[in-house]
């Protein structure tokens, strides 16, 4: 159940969203193009980010591009 203290761990590494083209799910209600997040946890194929909903969510990785 590691995904109940996500919020509260260290950040990962933080990622910009570069577009919220989504050709199933409806992210741009969570994700806003330009913005900054922070990862607080990583999969091959996801990352899990907190959105602007305050929540963590899980995103395909498309959407982001590391921030230094």
């Amino acid at each position: 159940m590691i995904h109940q203290t996500w919020k509260d761990s260290a950040t990962i590494k933080k990622v910009k969203c570069v577009h919220t083209d989504a050709k199933k799910y409806m992210v741009n209600r969570v994700l806003t193009e330009g913005k900054t997040y922070e990862v607080k946890n990583e999969t091959e194929e996801f990352l899990f980010v907190v959105d602007n909903s305050g929540k963590i969510g899980g995103f395909y990785k498309e959407y982001f591009e590391e921030v230094e």
